[in-house]
């Protein structure tokens, strides 16, 4: 169904670090979701919006799962899509990654969640930030999984007001339309979804 990736292939691309609950190497586990800072570089203005704007370096994400021996990532980015990992692992700006991991009591929810999540492969990728069922951002992907799978979001609810948005206006502009800022759109953004409750941060290349 999707193409081969090898285990050793992902875990010999990543370096040693040091920190808490951390090996050398990220080991895997079905619904990970993997952060990473995207490249930012002419025309990534949206990278450097929703990392400046939320005063974090986590521009995407996506949840990792397993499947016939291989390992792969869902993600929206484009269209809702599942690429290899190490494919994932090597998009990243700097080999940033960070895996966070559901607590062991919410782990029976993460099959419902990829499945709910997989029902959205091919919507088009939201800019606009938007809750709806139309067109998808990295982290509404994840947040709509977990929803349908348990019957509340995952992370924080945040307004665009309440982000440090101000700086980049023109970038909410090319999107929304002169003199547009919609602060009161409702989002979940990458950094709110790290900050849920039902995960801990397992490993870090930071």
């Amino acid at each position: 169904m999707y193409r081969h990736l090898a285990l050793p292939a992902f875990a010999l691309a990543l370096a040693s670090c040091t920190g808490t609950k951390q090996t050398a190497t990220y080991q895997p586990m079905d619904g990970d979701i993997l952060f990473q800072s995207l490249p930012n570089e002419p025309g990534m203005d949206l990278v450097d919006a929703i990392e400046g704007a939320t005063e974090s370096p986590y521009s995407h994400c996506g949840m990792v799962f397993q499947e016939d021996d291989n390992w792969w990532v869902i993600e929206a980015i484009g269209p809702v899509k599942v690429t290899q990992l190490q494919d994932y692992i090597d998009r990243g700006r700097e080999d940033k990654l960070w895996a966070y991991r559901f607590k062991e009591e919410h782990r029976k929810h993460i099959p419902a969640a990829l499945a709910a999540m997989k029902e959205d492969l091919g919507k088009p990728y939201d800019p606009r930030y938007r809750f709806d069922s139309e067109a998808i951002y990295c982290s509404e992907l994840i947040y709509r999984g977990w929803q349908s799978a348990t019957g509340h979001g995952l992370g924080k609810v945040v307004t665009l007001g309440s982000l440090k948005w101000e700086h980049y206006k023109p970038v909410i502009e090319a999107i929304e339309g002169p003199g547009n800022h919609p602060l009161d759109r409702e989002m979940i953004t990458p950094r709110d979804l790290a900050k849920a409750p039902e995960l801990e941060r397992v490993w870090a290349k930071d």
